[in-house]
């Protein structure tokens, strides 16, 4: 347990200071969420690759979706279906300082009608155990880092 959670300093001191990403959403070469259909995960609750031909740009990223009645449903409400803190992990926003750490599709959940990523399925477990303290603690530092 207490190397589990030396790991996770040394892996969130690593993305602070210069090392932190300076957009405000998630983006790799693929686009917003690494292309992955920000709807799907609500509405089939599993990620789906979105199709570049149903790219939208919101934000300063690439949206990709996985159908035209998706991505319509994203260009009309964006917020509603954008993952919380701009894709970024919702644990590493949650921690102390915030951490804009990147994120993977299969770590989502879905809390209230919202969309949350993390690092990978370890961090997620540890973000779940106090999730609603997390929560609060990651929209509160997202206003500062965003």
């Amino acid at each position: 347990m207490k190397s589990s959670i030396f790991l996770l300093v040394i892996f969130f001191a690593n993305f602070s200071g210069a090392d932190a990403q300076s957009s405000s959403i998630f983006s790799t070469k693929n686009g917003a969420i690494d292309g992955y259909d920000a709807v799907a995960f609500f509405v089939v609750s599993k990620p789906v690759k979105g199709k570049p031909e149903f790219k939208y740009e919101w934000n300063g990223a690439e949206w990709y979706f996985s159908s035209k009645d998706n991505l319509d449903s994203f260009s009309v409400s964006p917020l509603k279906y954008a993952p919380q803190f701009g894709g970024y992990c919702a644990f590493g926003m949650s921690d102390g300082e915030g951490h804009k750490a990147p994120t993977q599709v299969n770590t989502f959940s879905i809390v209230n009608n919202k969309l949350y990523l993390n690092y990978n399925i370890q961090v997620k477990e540890h973000w779940k155990k106090a999730m609603d303290s997390n929560i609060v603690r990651a929209n509160n530092n997202w206003q500062r880092f965003k």
